[in-house]
């Protein structure tokens, strides 16, 4: 009776918030591990006087650290239910672009009706005329 399971009872948001909590705990460890290995490889490296082993060390390093920092944040920010800010940049270039190809449009079609205005057989030499039906027919209208 007092021995149960309380996990069990949980609810499905529940458990797949304990189950990120835990994968955001192994990131972490993994994360720091990997980067443990890799200042040791960068000191390992130093010491026998590559520098250019040390470098591409160094860079690894930091990638990997920053990749999982992103990571690990973006994770806790999902945890705590907040979402992702817009691609602001991307909207805003995204805009740039459509009103530098609409304006491009625009004036397109601005030269190619200002050159239609210029060549000679173009509608403004056509005149219309009204017809109207001959004295003697006889039309029905129903």
């Amino acid at each position: 009776m007092f021995g149960t399971n309380l996990v069990a009872h949980r609810s499905k948001p529940e458990k797949i918030t304990d189950q990120a909590w835990a994968h955001l705990q192994s990131t972490f460890g993994s994360a720091g591990d990997s980067v443990r290995d890799a200042a040791r490889h960068t000191a390992h490296s130093a010491r026998r006087g590559t520098v250019h082993l040390a470098d591409g060390a160094s860079n690894r390093v930091s990638s990997v650290k920053d990749e999982a920092w992103r990571r690990a944040t973006a994770a806790s920010a999902a945890l705590a239910g907040r979402r992702p800010g817009l691609p602001w940049l991307w909207i805003i270039g995204a805009a740039g672009i459509g009103a530098a190809l609409g304006w491009a449009a625009g004036s397109a079609a601005r030269a190619m009706i200002a050159r239609e205005g210029d060549e000679p057989g173009t509608s403004e030499g056509v005149e219309f005329v009204e017809l109207s039906p001959p004295p003697n027919a006889s039309v029905r209208m129903n």
